[in-house]
Order: C-alpha cells, then structure tokens, then sequence
C-alpha cells in the first residue's frame, strides 16, 4: 500500500503529528487538515485515497463533512475516529457513509492494519483477474469492472464502497442466506464484536438507495437469526 495518499482530518496538532510521522515511516504520503474548509481545499488540490476524519472538529463537525462528501458523490474511503465506547456515534458514521471507524485512543498498528485493508478492497479490478464482471438480477446491475450500480432504468445510484462490498457479497452468494458474521469477514476483513451493527446499518441504507421498502416485496430480506439473502436470480455476465 506504499505511496498512497492519507488526509489526516483532526484538530489536535500532537494526535495529527503521531499519527503523520507513523504513516510516513510506511511509505504514505500524508496530508494534515484541521477543519472543513482545509479538508475542501486538499480534496481540489491533491489525489487522496483515504481519509482519517476526527467527529469532533471546531465549526463543521465529521460527521457533517462525510455527509456532504457523499452527497457529492465523493467516494474517497473514510476511516471515521470516535470516542471510546460512543456506539450511536458509530453508527451514525456509518449511515452517514464513513467505510470504518476506530475508538480513541488506538494501537497505530490497529490504525494501519485498518488503512491497509481498506485500500486493498478499493483497488482497482482488472478484467483479467475477474471470471465474470457484471451480477444483473430483478432489472439491476451490478459493474464489478467499474464497482458501479445501475437501476431497471439504467441510473447509476451511487453506493459508497461498503454498500458496494455488502451488494455483490449478497449477490455473488444468492440465494444463499449470509450471516452478519460472514458479510462482516467478507467486506471488512474483521470479525463482528457483540453489538456491532454495522452490516445493519449497511443493509438499511442499501434498502433506502434502491427503494427497496417494502418488506413483502424487498430484494434484500431479512432472514431471522440468520443473515440476509438476495431475493432474486441472478445472472452472472462478462
């Protein structure tokens, strides 16, 4: 993962510094912002491919910067930091579209074991190294290539990349039921903690983006003590 590009998004200048000079020693390249309007103008000016964002940030907090990144559909990966033992500010990274979160304070290994597993599931797929690249089911598809969906009208609905690795997890495996546990191995590398819901969250926002609301007619179901399952045929294409 060497020569990546980290933003480090935190208002302490002693937390961003350790932080800057542990990446720097393997091989990131990294970048430090303070507040929102640092945070614009590094994304205008330089190539970034992760973002360590701090919620709390003097005027425009985290959690409001990663919103307004996805509502501009900026999928640069977000690696949220919050505070030891804040579940519903977890949760609320997640459904904001952060792709993890780590509790201060933390190991720096745990920080760049987190860093690397998130670039490697956001590198780019060849074609070559793919049996199939696109899962079409119910009028949908899904670009593996281009890690891009499309709806029954041919809209692209953007999905941050979480959402992106919960969808084809689901669609590769269908009609098979997954269990949280598994999606959670699969998309983050990690296994789940007693409480954590983020496959949940992920699922729910998934549901909101393809209108998918209806519980008699969802292409997502909820299977009871078990996981999920994608509730239609899919085809699997070149």
């Amino acid at each position: 993962m060497s020569s990546s590009s980290i933003l480090i998004v935190d208002d302490d200048p002693k937390i961003s510094a350790l932080m800057g000079k542990y990446l720097t020693q393997h091989d990131f390249q990294v970048l430090m912002a303070e507040n929102a309007q640092q945070v614009k103008e590094k994304l205008e000016h330089n190539a970034i491919d992760l973002m360590i964002l701090d919620i709390m940030l003097p005027g425009v907090d985290g959690f409001t910067i990663c919103e307004q990144l996805r509502a501009e559909n900026n999928q640069v990966p977000v690696l949220m930091l919050t505070a030891m033992g804040e579940e519903e500010q977890r949760l609320k990274g997640l459904k904001l579209g952060a792709d993890d979160y780590l509790t201060k304070p933390f190991n720096p290994e745990e920080l760049l074991l987190r860093i690397n597993a998130i670039l490697r599931r956001v590198q780019h797929v060849t074609t070559a190294s793919l049996p199939h690249t696109k899962l079409c089911f119910a009028g949908w598809t899904l670009d593996k290539l281009q890690r891009r969906l499309f709806s029954v009208e041919n809209v692209e609905v953007t999905l941050t990349d979480g959402e992106y690795r919960l969808l084809e997890a689901l669609a590769e495996r269908a009609p098979e039921v997954v269990s949280r546990d598994e999606l959670l191995t699969l998309t983050e590398g990690r296994e789940a903690g007693p409480f954590d819901r983020t496959i949940d969250v992920r699922v729910s926002r998934l549901r909101q983006k393809m209108s998918d609301n209806s519980s008699n007619t969802r292409l997502i179901k909820t299977i009871r003590s078990g996981g999920y399952l994608l509730s239609a045929d899919v085809s699997k294409e070149r």
